[in-house]
């Protein structure tokens, strides 16, 4: 898989297949999606004739990547132990329903630790990722990837050398991968917007989880400066990210391969705004080969 790989979160209404559909009439070739109601624990079980459409229908609109994000609900740091066993619950039921899909990846805030410490927060959450992943032998190939976050509130996973931490304590790390969101990084403290403050960022990556554990990128503006601790999304080049921020990352050849997916506002009719920050994201790369066909000016 080679050049990038851009996209949208696309909506499921319909069926989960249908995303694939949306993210084909945006022209680009990546896709992330809820697999289920994200508002809910739980759901019915995974449709197994949209999974076989799923299936069919991905390689033939030319979507070469796809991503799903659990619900907001889990909180694997939690301290109490009935949440705590809940969202293990959650995220056991997510990772299956991509399974079922054959989505490999699914996207994960760490948590919060709702006051019981930083460091207890961390091991709880590695905790919870052990005991999933020998629940779930027959999903070894699909990967819980932590978010990186803002760090707001008591949320976990606001530098790298937190998300180094959790997976330090995994068993099998290999079932283990990061997601930077853009929006999220700045907000942690992270100034990637100069080249020199791109460098810095990526240097503190590798010294810590490793290029190779970060497997997607959440495209996001920022409606917040660097620092801020908050996390609200705005669209590509009209926020504190600027257009550098993203061009640093786009024109960067070690992310090739590696998904880039929007959380951008939608407009009112569901994703027309995708299709304008798609275009702000194609219009950075220096070498148009590298966009998504469908991109392409």
């Amino acid at each position: 898989m080679s050049g990038l790989l851009l996209g949208a979160h696309m909506s499921i209404s319909g069926g989960v297949s249908n995303a694939l559909d949306a993210a084909a009439a945006a022209g680009s070739n990546a896709v992330q999606v809820f697999t289920k109601n994200n508002r809910q624990w739980g759901g019915p079980p995974a449709d197994q004739a949209d999974a076989a459409r799923w299936h069919e229908q991905m390689p033939a609109l030319g979507v070469e990547y796809a991503v799903s994000h659990a619900t907001y609900l889990i909180n694997l740091a939690s301290p109490k132990d009935d949440l705590w066993a809940r969202s293990i619950g959650g995220q056991k039921d997510e990772l299956q329903r991509a399974q079922a899909y054959g989505i490999r990846h699914v996207v994960l805030h760490p948590g919060a630790h709702t006051g019981s410490g930083e460091e207890a927060g961390l091991a709880r959450v590695a905790a919870a990722l052990n005991r999933l992943h020998a629940e779930l032998p027959e999903c070894a190939d699909t990967l819980t990837l932590l978010e990186l976050t803002a760090g707001q509130g008591t949320s976990l996973g606001y530098s790298f050398g937190q998300l180094a931490a959790i997976i330090a304590d995994v068993e099998t790390q290999e079932r283990v991968g990061v997601c930077v969101d853009t929006c999220h990084a700045l907000g942690a403290g992270y100034d990637f917007r100069t080249a020199e403050g791109y460098a810095a960022m990526i240097g503190e990556i590798e010294a810590t989880i490793g290029l190779s554990t970060v497997k997607c990128w959440h495209f996001n503006d920022s409606k917040f400066d660097v620092g801020s601790r908050k996390d609200r999304h705005t669209h590509i080049g009209e926020g504190f990210v600027g257009l550098d921020g993203f061009s640093h990352i786009l024109n960067d050849l070690r992310w090739d391969g590696i998904g880039m997916l929007l959380e951008t506002p939608k407009d009112e009719d569901g994703d027309g705004n995708d299709a304008r920050n798609l275009a702000a994201l194609a219009g950075l790369v220096d070498d148009p080969t590298r966009v998504p066909p469908g991109l392409r000016g």
